[in-house]
């Protein structure tokens, strides 16, 4: 059994929905799904399985932070049988391309947290989405007529960070459009247990301009992403 996601064997299903915030797992779970059963609380991080269109998906909370995310997305890999993690979080943009509530489907991510550092060394491993839902990502966004780029992010370890501006000048410098805190180590896990796992990320606020998405708003108005995500997997 699991130590944090303490759940029946069964109960999850190999797709899931990650967001970080558990609230905003509830959310989803009751405005998109049916049958639900909320198959969690350790923590407070809830995960609940249910109906989309007959297709059985699971939503579980990943806390902030690569660490967090390495903890259930593990467990959920190794321990519940997932093989399909999409993301669905939010980011700050770095790009003048990238404007507020637009979706960015991540294809890569660039990182300065050293949990790679200590699993590969001087190796420099390139984390990355998995082709297949990637490309069925792009496609729908333009058949759904979502507001959607294909970029990359900065994963980073600092909400915080007294180097932000420079790592941000690096960033844009290579084309990074976005930084967030999360898809590093999804994308590794994904890669290193030979499942699929994608990234999509609602723009939430501007490290240009200083506009930002209320916070309250972001556990429910971000439906757009959620809405992609789902038909991503399934359709």
């Amino acid at each position: 059994m699991s130590i944090h996601i303490v759940a029946p064997p069964g109960s999850i299903a190999e797709s899931v929905l990650l967001p970080g915030d558990p609230l905003r797992a509830e959310h989803i779970a009751t405005t998109y799904l049916t049958q639900v059963v909320r198959y969690n609380e350790i923590r407070g991080m809830w995960g609940f399985t249910g109906l989309w269109k007959g297709h059985r998906v699971s939503v579980q909370g990943t806390g902030m932070g690569m660490p967090s995310m390495s903890i259930y997305a593990h467990e959920l890999i190794v321990d519940h049988g997932a093989k399909r993690l999409v993301r669905v979080g939010s980011c700050g943009t770095m790009s003048e391309e990238l404007k507020l509530r637009d979706v960015l489907i991540v294809q890569a991510t660039d990182c300065d947290s050293g949990m790679n550092r200590s699993r590969f060394g001087t190796y420099q491993f390139a984390p990355a989405a998995s082709f297949d839902l990637l490309r069925r990502a792009h496609a729908k966004a333009a058949e759904l007529k979502i507001t959607a780029m294909v970029g990359n992010v900065l994963t980073s370890d600092q909400f915080y960070d007294q180097k932000g501006e420079e790592k941000m000048h690096l960033a844009q410098r290579v084309g990074t459009m976005a930084i967030e805190m999360e898809s590093c180590e999804l994308y590794t896990l994904a890669r290193l247990h030979g499942v699929d796992a994608l990234t999509l990320l609602t723009v939430s606020d501007s490290l240009l301009s200083g506009e930002q998405v209320e916070p309250q708003q972001r556990q429910t108005t971000f439906s757009a992403m959620v809405e992609l995500a789902l038909a991503t997997l399934f359709e």
